[in-house]
């Protein structure tokens, strides 16, 4: 238990972890599933643990990252999905819009002298690998068209 406890320590000083990561943490270096429970118990009993609190301070510090993609995040680190909607169920599609718009604005510094196609292509590329859908994307696009952006 002592050892399983010093790990999860460990672990929680480089930053805050989900229940998820810890467990996972804690299955490689062979520590009993029972152990474990005992200790990520505790440690959410006492607050060293918060899927919750975690998801809403992931969500807060990834601005101009599309909802889709929070979710993706969060779900790869264990969170559940009643505390993945509890975070980013307040994005709306007026929030993924502006933070595409963040996005594009940042990278149009770089790329506003190229050509207006691999302009547009790299702008694209960017916000859809932030995890931006099409709609948002094209209406960004067209707002550099337009000048407005």
């Amino acid at each position: 238990m002592a050892v399983a406890r010093e790990i999860a320590l460990r672990r929680l000083t480089a930053r805050a972890r989900t229940r998820g990561e810890l467990a996972g943490d804690l299955a490689r270096r062979s520590v009993p599933s029972e152990v474990a429970a005992s200790v990520l118990d505790r440690f959410e009993e006492v607050g060293l643990v918060d899927d919750a609190g975690f998801a809403r301070q992931w969500v807060s510090s990834h601005p101009g990252t599309s909802a889709r993609r929070l979710r993706d995040q969060l779900r790869a680190k264990g969170v559940t999905p009643d505390d993945i909607d509890g975070a980013v169920g307040e994005i709306d599609a007026d929030d993924d819009l502006a933070g595409a718009r963040l996005v594009a604005q940042k990278k149009l510094r770089l790329v506003r002298d190229l050509e207006p196609l691999v302009r547009d292509r790299r702008l694209a590329g960017a916000l859809a690998r932030r995890g931006f859908g099409s709609g948002v994307v094209q209406q960004v696009l067209r707002e550099v068209h337009d000048g407005t952006l």
